[in-house]
């Protein structure tokens, strides 16, 4: 099919909950991708966070090509070798003791929102969940209801009783707020990815384990869009050396197959018995079988550590190009290999971004006049430096045309 046919026919059959970008994706390979007219672009995108080892990667094709000769689903109510594998790797390699296997990442909210009301139930009651301003959860209604911007929530109102905002970064407000009696947990994305990149201060995670631990509190990071090496640990909790109490994992977790997870600790995982929550595709054999090579291969030092570099590398870059054009630049943001640009508008960062995938470079735009920048872990210097080039030529023709 022609480009226009595929978008004629997409917004004639599909529901328009999407402000699609005009442009078709037809294959890609490692952080490239092709439309169906032919041209080649860098995918600094990955599905956002989700395709972190890039396209088409060898592993996960012969995962996938393995699994389906095998079988491609059964349901919970039997045991799965896959589902073993994957959950011994993710406890071994966490503060976790348990994991629930689900599809998505709102689904992974859903879970954790559940069990910890279902901790707070068993420990006097408690049920409020304290979540931050800007933050952003997913679009099923409990994790709506913790998710902070009102416009995710415009015409779908009432939102679920029992969740309340602070601002994102303030400690001092959370210890202002953790003494309530019915407050059970307090939700928190280490990074605010949806919300323009908003990285907090240091200190800030840990600030907060010590206020949940003195107020009995439970602790749940969001890790959906920011784990699975995104941020050059393979979770972001550890730059800050503390755990949480539950984790939220989906995105780049299944390698670009749907999976998402729920990480639990011993005290909260041990008020959850039988019928307490369940899924039918959650630990789907495709699904964890792909996240178990996933996370095996970005379990990996080297590749690790080259994030932490190559995100270094490319934001002292980009730095560099605020310097050249502040006045179109306001900031630049990030952690290892997620970075954003804030522009000095909306409309520079739309015009911004338009010429960025006109010169073949995709990104996200974000939190109104924010590029979000995504690049697969296993890019290269090489393709960073394409990135920052096509960037450097998009920003000389908006600065000549102001």
């Amino acid at each position: 099919m022609k480009t226009e046919d595929i978008i004629s026919e997409v917004d004639t059959y599909i529901l328009g909950t999407y402000d699609r970008i005009p442009l078709t994706i037809k294959e890609g390979k490692g952080s490239w991708v092709w439309d169906n007219d032919g041209k080649k672009f860098l995918d600094f995108t990955t599905g956002i966070a989700v395709t972190n080892l890039g396209h088409n990667h060898s592993v996960l094709t012969g995962v996938i090509k393995n699994q389906a000769e095998k079988i491609l689903h059964s349901s919970n109510l039997f045991y799965l070798e896959s589902q073993a594998k994957l959950a011994k790797m993710l406890v071994e390699n966490s503060f976790a003791n348990k994991v629930f296997f689900c599809n998505t990442g709102t689904e992974a909210v859903e879970g954790a929102i559940k069990f910890a009301r279902k901790w707070g139930s068993e420990n006097g009651g408690k049920y409020k969940i304290l979540s931050t301003m800007g933050s952003f959860h997913g679009r099923t209604f409990g994790a709506l209801s913790a998710t902070g911007p009102s416009k995710y929530q415009e015409g779908f109102k009432p939102m679920l009783e029992g969740f309340d905002f602070v601002p994102y970064g303030d400690a001092e407000s959370v210890a202002d707020y953790a003494k309530s009696t019915e407050l059970c947990a307090v939700i928190v994305e280490p990074i605010q990815g949806e919300n323009g990149v908003i990285v907090p201060e240091s200190g800030y995670l840990k600030d907060l384990r010590s206020i949940c631990n003195e107020q009995n509190l439970l602790l749940i990071l969001d890790e959906i869009q920011v784990g699975m090496g995104r941020t050059g640990t393979l979770f972001a909790y550890e730059h800050e050396g503390i755990e949480p109490d539950i984790m939220t994992l989906a995105k780049g977790l299944g390698g670009g197959v749907p999976c998402g997870a729920v990480l639990l600790n011993e005290k909260v995982a041990e008020q959850i018995k039988p019928g307490s929550h369940g899924t039918t595709f959650g630990g789907n054999p495709l699904a964890v079988s792909c996240a178990f090579e996933t996370l095996k291969i970005i379990n990996n030092n080297e590749l690790l550590n080259s994030v932490g570099e190559l995100g270094r590398y490319f934001k002292e870059k980009l730095n560099q190009l605020q310097t050249e054009y502040k006045e179109l630049i306001t900031q630049v943001r990030g952690k290892g290999l997620i970075l954003g640009i804030e522009f000095a508008s909306a409309d520079m960062a739309k015009k911004i971004i338009d010429k960025t995938i006109s010169e073949g470079l995709l990104t996200i735009h974000t939190a109104g006049n924010v590029m979000r920048i995504l690049p697969p872990l296993n890019t290269t210097k090489e393709e960073i430096d394409f990135a920052l080039e096509t960037i450097n030529k998009s920003l000389k023709e908006v600065h000549s045309d102001a």
